[in-house]
């Protein structure tokens, strides 16, 4: 199913007369409407110079967390550490800012341009443990594909 969803979301970013937000929102409706345990996508950038997110375009609930400091939930981690982060049980998180209480799991994976880290996407799941690392290549893929755009 992901290796699908790789080509279509290929073909979402290469869609002509589309922007940048354009084309990562229909990413993220791609990936929330096509994989059942994907409950919230969304794109956190770096807030200029400053050591903050900026929520992106997303799917899914609206959220409050429109701006994280680096450090703070697993987004902030994933912006001081330049690494995937994968949460089998949000509970179990000490520094976990809860977004929603279905929510039950994260993966969070860094998006960089010429190698800095310039911001993430994030995912939501209601399910406990969905994510493998075929969740995490796939991720990977899509912030590559994402990263010829800036």
């Amino acid at each position: 199913m992901l290796d699908h969803l790789k080509l279509k979301a290929s073909e979402l970013l290469k869609e002509p007369g589309q922007n940048t937000d354009q084309k990562l929102q229909a990413i993220c409706d791609l990936l929330k409407d096509n994989v059942p345990y994907y409950d919230w996508v969304g794109f956190y950038f770096r807030n200029g110079s400053k050591e903050e997110l900026v929520l992106g375009p997303y799917a899914g609930a609206p959220t409050d967390h429109t701006t994280i400091p680096f450090g703070k939930g697993i987004c902030g981690q994933v912006a001081v550490s330049n690494q995937n982060f994968v949460v089998p049980d949000v509970k179990a998180q000490d520094n976990y800012i809860a977004c929603s209480l279905t929510v039950k799991s994260e993966i969070v994976v860094p998006l960089f341009v010429n190698g800095e880290n310039v911001g993430q996407i994030d995912i939501d799941s209601n399910t406990l443990d969905p994510f493998s690392e075929e969740d995490e290549r796939f991720l990977e893929y899509i912030n590559h594909e994402v990263s010829k755009f800036y």
